[in-house]
């Protein structure tokens, strides 16, 4: 009987110690939702790499599917989104090019619903001061939160022309309001 006793503790210990991950993992996910449910727009900074591209600029955010980025490059390029449509505008040689975005990877992160959805059923990794959440829908996605404050940190996509693309972004402000007209898709 004291085997069987000695037997059952070991089996507890170690049932014990290998849910402690899983636990963690399902206390990070639910503060990061928290804290996204209680926010509104971000404004950010950030470095974008895509296709060996290196890209760095400022955006703003405001839920849900508004965007609004510009890059400090050149062109002097101005990113648009508002809802279902994305406007790439090159200040320099005044041109503007409209896409669908529909299909894009991007409509992941512009509303929060579906950004919520993404961290209730992906994959969470914790590794370092990142914490690393996998997501395979439609297209893979890889969204990335400081493990410290929980703040997004940044995505890595493939987007609809099977394009890589890394995106760490630096939040300025949280829960900013922004001035109207400030996402309006230029004409």
């Amino acid at each position: 009987m004291l085997v069987n006793v000695k037997f059952f503790k070991k089996i507890f210990f170690i049932s014990f110690f290998i849910s402690i991950p899983s636990v963690l993992s399902a206390n990070e996910k639910d503060q990061i939702i928290s804290k996204l449910n209680d926010l509104n727009s971000l404004e950010f900074t950030f470095d974008q790499l895509s296709n060996e591209k290196k890209e760095k600029g400022s955006c703003l955010l405001k839920f849900p599917g508004k965007l609004k980025c510009n890059y400090f490059n050149d062109k002097e390029k101005e990113l648009v989104i508002n809802n279902k449509r994305l406007a790439i505008t090159q200040k320099r040689y005044n041109k503007t090019y409209y896409y669908p975005i529909s299909k894009s990877p991007f409509l992941n992160i512009l509303y929060k619903d579906k950004l919520l959805e993404i961290v209730q059923s992906g994959k969470l990794e914790s590794t370092g001061q990142i914490i690393k959440l996998v997501y395979f829908g439609d297209n893979e996605i890889t969204i990335f939160f400081d493990k410290k404050n929980l703040d997004l940190k940044g995505w890595e996509i493939k987007d609809q022309y099977n394009n890589n693309i890394n995106f760490s972004l630096k939040i300025i402000a949280k829960n900013d309001v922004f001035k109207k007209g400030t996402f309006k898709v230029p004409k």
